[in-house]
């Protein structure tokens, strides 16, 4: 078997294309939150292509995890950086976020013409199960080659628990990385325990009371295409966690202090971009295109994903200097383990909801007999489990 290409091989223009077509696609198909996403690219980019080891993309995973944005599509920045530096860089990102970009916009224009949303509920009641199956797999994989030693499997059994408990999960990654990165400095400078300790504590103390709160204004000021693009610059420059979180930090901005949308009108935006293909911060999109029609969509949309693409921009070329150092690399062994203790945590709540009868149990039986038997292309059998759905349905209801 030849060696595995290297990301620096292939002539530029045809891993730019490579990308692009490979994100364009990503984006279009990827249901199901960051954990899918992840799985998808992990089979595409790893195992599929071989465009990196395992070990390479479980680094990029948990530099992702490290810093603010929406971690799908830094993964996606970070492998495009990593295939073809600078360009490749920019060609990942925006490739994976154009198809869930336009498609939100289609919802924004029917939502505002007729004040609902499209039923797109029968077809994730058959990709769901698929979903689960994907990330099972994934984390399967992926933790093979993350827990090396049983430190890393006691951090990743207490980071699933930590997880379970609803602790924060910038406080988990942290901790993680201090426990991994901690030990072996500890063995060589015991007395600097105290200092370690309390340096864990500040940091979990500090991320468990990240303020998310406002004080209510009775005077909304007039829209500002500029204030609404700043708002949604400082959340993506800032925001850890899932769509949860980030339905905190946009009621605050725009029902809480500015009343520029209702309650409900914020809970369709939320579930348009939960049920949409691609990363869940096309939230963005659709309250853009509610306030400011289709500018206000494309500066929200640049407000929130342009702090990932610096903050990867940042980070990236890092990555291969911190596999050098001993300590760095513990640190890093630490939030890896921890990443995917996140996913399991995720893959757990995703499959309570997903697998809730005999239709969707079988859904998942059959399709992780194609992908785990067969090798089935993750994505045909993904457009498969959404055509049962449909069809079910549609049965059900004639």
């Amino acid at each position: 078997m030849s060696p595995s290409p290297q990301p620096t091989e292939p002539p530029l223009l045809v891993a730019l294309k490579e990308l692009a077509l490979l994100f364009l696609r990503l984006g279009a198909m990827s249901f199901g939150g960051p954990a899918a996403h992840i799985a998808l690219m992990e089979e595409e980019v790893v195992r599929r292509r071989e465009w990196m080891t395992r070990e390479e993309f479980l680094d990029l995973l948990g530099a992702a995890n490290l810093i603010p944005g929406p971690n799908s599509t830094e993964m996606a920045i970070h492998i495009g950086y990593l295939r073809a530096r600078w360009l490749g860089l920019i060609v990942a990102g925006v490739c994976f976020i154009t198809p869930a970009i336009l498609i939100v916009m289609g919802l924004a224009w029917g939502y505002v013409r007729v004040g609902n949303i499209p039923q797109v509920n029968y077809l994730l009641y058959g990709v769901e199960p698929v979903i689960v199956v994907v990330i099972f797999q994934a984390l399967w994989l992926l933790g093979r080659s993350a827990l090396k030693s049983r430190l890393l499997v006691g951090v990743g059994l207490l980071s699933a628990a930590l997880a379970f408990s609803n602790v924060h999960e910038l406080a988990i990654l942290l901790g993680a990385g201090g426990i991994t990165g901690g030990i072996p400095w500890l063995k060589e400078y015991p007395k600097r325990l105290l200092v370690l300790f309390g340096t864990v504590i500040l940091c979990f103390a500090g991320v468990h009371y990240l303020p998310i709160s406002a004080t209510p204004s009775h005077e909304a000021p007039l829209f500002s295409l500029r204030e609404m693009f700043l708002a949604f610059l400082r959340i993506g420059s800032v925001l850890y966690g899932s769509g949860y979180v980030l339905l905190a930090f946009l009621r605050t901005d725009f029902v809480v202090r500015w009343h520029w949308l209702t309650a409900k009108q914020l809970l369709d935006s939320i579930v348009v971009g939960q049920i949409t293909p691609g990363p869940v911060f096309t939230t963005a999109t659709f309250i853009g295109y509610l306030l400011g029609g289709w500018q206000g969509a494309l500066l929200a949309t640049l407000g929130i994903f342009l702090p990932a693409f610096i903050f990867v921009a940042m980070s990236g070329p890092l990555i291969p200097k911190i596999r050098k150092s001993k300590i760095a690399r513990s640190i890093l062994d630490g939030v890896n383990t921890a990443s995917l203790a996140l996913m399991a945590q995720v893959t757990w709540e995703l499959a309570r909801v997903a697998l809730k009868d005999g239709i969707t149990i079988g859904i998942a039986g059959v399709s992780g007999l194609l992908i785990y038997r067969y090798k089935a292309n993750t994505l045909w059998v993904l457009l498969g489990g959404g055509g049962v759905g449909l069809l079910f349905h549609s049965l059900k209801i004639g």
